[in-house]
């Protein structure tokens, strides 16, 4: 128990060096996540039909992959836009199987992909940390508190990376430091 929140501390300390979020909500984010983990585990009914992912960036929950039919895709999103902090909640779970451990694998190595083509973009002072990447099925979803040059920048970088079928882009803009 305490190895893994020394490893959490550490971790939200390495992210918020690089992030626009305050330390407060970068940890918050990462409860966000647990507390959605947790609801899952604790619903086998829900876990045993779905195959679902939590990602909260900013205190919005995303929710990506699948479940077998619409009532479980609303039920868990009901279940998590309840939890303490949750600002809102962008339910992409698709309907339909859940992917095999072959689709899992490459929506990781997409994500990484799109993450190294990210580190491309020549703004001065952009940084690719703060951009979140998640892929699921070959749709990426992007995130960050941006400015429009740097969102525009990294969605150009990443529309062409091979596997990537759709972009969609989940920034919260922030204006041009003067």
């Amino acid at each position: 128990g305490c190895a893994a929140v020394v490893v959490a501390g550490v971790a939200t300390g390495a992210a918020v060096a690089h992030d626009r979020r305050s330390s407060s909500t970068v940890l918050a984010d990462e409860m966000i996540e647990l507390q959605a983990m947790h609801l899952l585990h604790e619903h086998p009914e829900i876990a045993s039909r779905s195959n679902i992912s939590i990602d909260s960036y900013n205190l919005v929950a995303l929710l990506t992959g699948q479940a077998e039919s619409p009532e479980i895709r609303e039920r868990f999103a009901a279940m998590v836009a309840g939890l303490p902090k949750v600002e809102k909640v962008v339910n992409e779970i698709a309907i339909g199987p859940s992917v095999g451990l072959t689709e899992a694998s490459h929506d990781v190595y997409l994500a990484s992909r799109c993450k190294l083509a990210i580190a491309d973009v020549n703004i001065p002072g952009f940084d690719p940390l703060r951009v979140q990447v998640v892929s699921s099925a070959g749709t990426v979803y992007l995130r960050g508190l941006v400015t429009s040059e740097e969102a525009t920048a990294a969605v150009e970088q990443v529309r062409y990376v091979p596997g990537v079928s759709q972009v969609v882009k989940l920034f919260e803009y922030i204006r041009t430091p003067a």
